[in-house]
């Protein structure tokens, strides 16, 4: 079978364009087509320009292809600024709104070569009411939220990487129900200035990628770190906790059998594996991270609530309007809910260098009127630790299930690591269950 450049992964395309094997206009051409060929049943794009998008590619072939990501065409979720590029978060508020500047995220990527592709559809204002994008493995299933357009382009091959955010699962719950790997990092590895707010507690940026290299390679970057080797390269046998956090009963069946066969086949594969003890202590985590997400959006969103409320959806504005009703008093026990929990986190871990646990209930529901449940991703938000997706099989409905390694915070680096290895050892496996 032909292999087409959609199929590359985003370090290839970089180097086959450093090497003059392929231009960024022949690359860029060949995710436009398949953008115009597919995104319109998909509706993973809310902005995209072929010309413009040709244009950037041919002037950076003519440039010096010297920059760390030269030549990488980028999906950027709608919520993030974008120079000269209409930006509406998602609303009717924002219909002509184009900003002036890029958000820090992008104009980092832009300094490093890559360039905007198109701007991914996203949930009301980063919330829950939904996006029109569907499931690329299934159009009647939810892609996830809120990040639904970034998470489809990328399993749907409309391109290599995207950026995301999340709150509270809106990178990790959609990879997971699209097929593909998410990233979260700890809090402000990739800085946020630009983004449209929802909580300054919680949000962070995200990638999207088909591969736990091309995930950690490309925040890397955004990160100013500017890895000289990839997460596989770093990649080393890793102890691993097994952990349906407290709330077993949110995952279906299919799910737990996912995470039980992921642990039983890492085992299999050289790694330490053992179940991890969730301390009660963090069982307040999860109504304590709704409650901050609650109280924070409410005021981020005070502008839009008071002067256009009628344009914000009946779903956003009782959200809005429960998190205005939450006190300060209240408010404050949910943060130190947070802060207090940080000192559980060891027990948790009890010496192991990553966790494995459910990235969502189960596979992406049918319908597209909800984009899921972020249970299995609230107390990790709070918590600040960064998690990767990764693809762990198919669910009863042949959809994806998602496996979410979690690492403690700030030690990204070995959760990238030992992410790679995992994925290795789940791809070998899946890969002997079908020959």
């Amino acid at each position: 079978m032909h292999e087409s450049i959609t199929d590359w992964s985003a370090f290839r395309i970089v180097s086959a364009i450093a090497a003059r094997e392929v231009t960024a206009e022949a690359v860029t051409a060949a995710f436009c087509d398949r953008i115009e060929a597919i995104d319109p049943t998909l509706h993973a794009f809310v902005w995209f320009d072929r010309a413009a998008a040709l244009r950037t590619a041919r002037a950076l072939d003519r440039a010096s292809s010297g920059n760390v990501l030269h030549g990488l065409p980028v999906a950027v979720k709608d919520n993030i600024d974008t120079a000269a590029i209409p930006t509406r978060y998602g609303s009717v508020i924002y219909a002509d709104h184009v900003p002036a500047t890029d958000a820090a995220c992008v104009a980092l990527m832009r300094a490093s070569g890559a360039f905007v592709l198109g701007k991914t559809a996203l949930t009301e204002f980063a919330n829950f009411q939904p996006a029109p994008t569907l499931n690329p493995r299934n159009p009647e299933h939810t892609p996830g939220g809120s990040s639904s357009g970034s998470a489809a382009a990328v399993a749907a091959q409309l391109a290599p990487v995207a950026l995301g955010t999340q709150t509270a699962g809106s990178v990790i719950r959609p990879a997971a129900f699209c097929g593909i790997v998410g990233y979260k990092p700890s809090p402000r590895l990739i800085p946020r200035a630009g983004v449209k707010p929802n909580s300054d507690t919680l949000d962070e940026v995200g990638v999207f990628a088909r591969s736990v290299d091309d995930a950690g390679w490309f925040a890397g970057v955004l990160s100013l770190a500017r890895p000289n080797t990839l997460p596989s390269t770093r990649a080393f046998v890793p102890s691993v906790g097994v952990t349906m956090t407290s709330r077993a009963s949110a995952a279906s069946e299919a799910m737990r059998v996912a995470v039980a066969r992921a642990a039983q086949t890492l085992g299999a594969a050289g790694a330490k594996v053992g179940d991890a003890v969730w301390p009660a202590a963090l069982d307040r985590l999860f109504d304590a991270q709704r409650t901050i997400q609650l109280f924070e959006t409410a005021r981020a969103l005070g502008p839009e609530w008071q002067y256009r409320r009628s344009d914000l959806s009946r779903s956003l504005q009782g959200l809005i309007a429960d998190g205005r009703a939450i006190d300060g008093g209240r408010y404050a026990d949910a943060i130190d809910v947070g802060r207090s929990s940080f000192a559980a986190i060891e027990s948790l871990f009890a010496g192991r260098d990553v966790l494995i646990a459910p990235a969502a209930p189960g596979e992406a529901p049918l319908g597209t009127e909800t984009t899921g449940d972020p249970v299995f991703n609230r107390p990790w938000q709070l918590l600040r630790c960064p998690s990767v997706t990764l693809p762990c099989g198919d669910g009863l409905q042949m959809l994806p299930l998602g496996l979410q390694v979690v690492g403690r915070p700030g030690d990204d680096q070995r959760l990238l690591a030992a992410a790679a290895w995992i994925e290795q050892a789940l791809g070998a496996q899946a890969a002997a269950a079908t020959s």
